[in-house]
């Protein structure tokens, strides 16, 4: 990093501080993996199939 003009220590220590707080960390992963009951998959209806008695079972919880 190249800083032009007249600049103090100060300001050099500031704009240091700055630039190294805004980032270039390692995201954390998640402790644990996420929940199935905030799954958007659960919300997507199963495939019916033709079958005997297939529209009842299509209404009873999977």
């Amino acid at each position: 990093m190249e800083v032009l003009g007249d600049a103090s220590p100060e300001q050099v220590a500031a704009l240091v501080a700055v630039l190294s707080g805004l980032g270039g960390g390692e995201d954390e992963a998640p402790a644990t993996p996420p929940s199935r009951w905030a799954s958007r998959e659960r919300l997507v209806r199963g495939p019916v199939h033709p079958s005997r008695g297939g529209w009842r079972a299509s209404a009873l919880p999977r």
